[in-house]
């Protein structure tokens, strides 16, 4: 199980899942909304407040059972096909939990994304490669039955 590359990839996959829960994806100063206008502007301390997987209860449970389906997922490997899926349905998640940061940065009137955002788009990579490995492993068995 663990000689196999996609194997790797997910393991360093799932990882890179859960250090997101700790690690912040934005920081900046909240907007203030005055009236019916909805003006923006900075907080009045101007202390700056990070976007973390802890402050959105919904990011917080699908990054959760992003990084437990993934691990799951190791142990599927005489499965490739529901693996494949599982590959495939984890991708389109990370895009959701991405997609629901930036929402989440729209009630900021300024800040910087922090170095730690970069860990989703390593995550989207790893699960590729991953989905690559297994394509190929898949290929390979099926070449060798062929011979048989």
């Amino acid at each position: 199980m663990i000689q196999r590359i996609q194997t790797v990839w997910m393991i360093f996959a799932a990882i890179a899942v859960f250090l997101t829960i700790k690690f912040s994806f934005y920081a900046g100063t909240l907007a203030i909304q005055n009236g019916a206008n909805a003006v923006t502007s900075m907080a009045t301390d101007g202390s700056y407040q990070l976007v973390t997987a802890t402050n959105n209860f919904l990011i917080l449970i699908l990054t959760s059972a992003l990084g437990t389906g993934i691990i799951i997922n190791i142990f599927l490997f005489k499965h490739r096909s529901i693996q494949i899926r599982i590959i495939l349905a984890a991708i389109l998640m990370e895009c959701l939990i991405v997609f629901l940061y930036f929402r989440e940065t729209e009630k900021f009137s300024q800040g910087n994304f922090n170095i730690w955002a970069i860990l989703h788009i390593l995550i989207i990579i790893l699960l590729v490669m991953a989905a690559r490995g297994i394509y190929k492993d898949s290929k390979l068995i099926k070449e060798s039955n062929r011979l048989r």
